[in-house]
């Protein structure tokens, strides 16, 4: 199991492939897990693909008092600071970012703050966004206890992030916001400041965000290119692996140099 040392902390990561390096961000629920049907495709198209799992996702470490760490105000900086130190370690210099959900969260603030490490930056099903704050926000969308999940999410809750913290975790995850914040949440002034070429992947039919929240995210970007998935719920990278996969690498394709 790769695991390196960060920060005091165990965090898990996988590398595969060879090429040009690919960094996939999870959403704010799951881990690397989660890429099982995305990253072999983007392999095979001859890509590296660096993933890991953030502070106290899947196998990396929690750390002392999780809880407070994941509702505090350095939650968010600090989940760029450390892919930051990730890649350094790794030795990995310039490199196009995918993230889902919460993840382009964490790729729009990487790419403002580090311009000259990011190619590219794919997203998809990123929150723009809210006119509530995102307490309220979980409570309209989430089930109020990890015991009033349906059997086949509660299963994979335990695949991604083990027995021993799965509930906890959901508890945790589906009232408070992790990158997003407690509070009113606004990407729009992040996004604003990317730089470098941008896709927003959106579903038509997802759950939580409306598929306006795609073109108002779109509708900000310097570079940006839109993609939507007809007949798709929030989760792309399940519904349509292949188009996912697809996606990403011709957009990459038509902005290499």
């Amino acid at each position: 199991m790769p695991q390196i040392r960060l920060n005091g902390l165990n965090i898990y990561y996988e590398m595969h492939g060879k090429g040009e390096t690919i960094i996939l961000l999870h959403n704010g629920f799951s881990c690397t897990k989660m890429w099982e049907g995305i990253y072999p495709r983007l392999v095979e198209a001859g890509y590296r693909v660096l993933m890991y799992d953030r502070r106290g996702y899947g196998q990396s470490d929690q750390g002392e008092n999780f809880a407070a760490y994941y509702t505090g105000d350095d939650f968010r900086s600090d989940s760029v600071s450390t892919m930051a130190s990730l890649v350094q370690a790794l030795d990995v210099e310039h490199f196009h970012i995918v993230g889902q959900c919460e993840g382009g969260v964490v790729g729009v603030d990487y790419s403002v703050r580090f311009p000259e490490q990011v190619k590219t930056l794919s997203t998809a099903s990123t929150f723009c966004f809210s006119t509530i704050s995102l307490e309220a926000f979980n409570q309209q969308k989430f089930p109020a206890s990890f015991d009033l999940l349906p059997d086949g999410i509660k299963d994979k809750y335990v695949y991604w992030h083990g027995p021993g913290r799965a509930e906890s975790f959901y508890n945790l995850c589906s009232r408070y916001g992790g990158c997003y914040g407690r509070g009113i949440f606004d990407l729009r002034p992040a996004i604003a400041a990317v730089s470098c070429p941008c896709l927003v992947m959106y579903a038509d039919r997802g759950h939580f965000f409306e598929v306006e929240q795609g073109v108002a995210f779109y509708r900000h970007l310097k570079k940006g290119e839109l993609a939507v998935f007809p007949k798709c719920g929030h989760n792309i990278f399940e519904h349509y692996p292949e188009d996912y996969a697809r996606q990403v690498i011709a957009f990459i394709q038509r902005h290499s140099s």
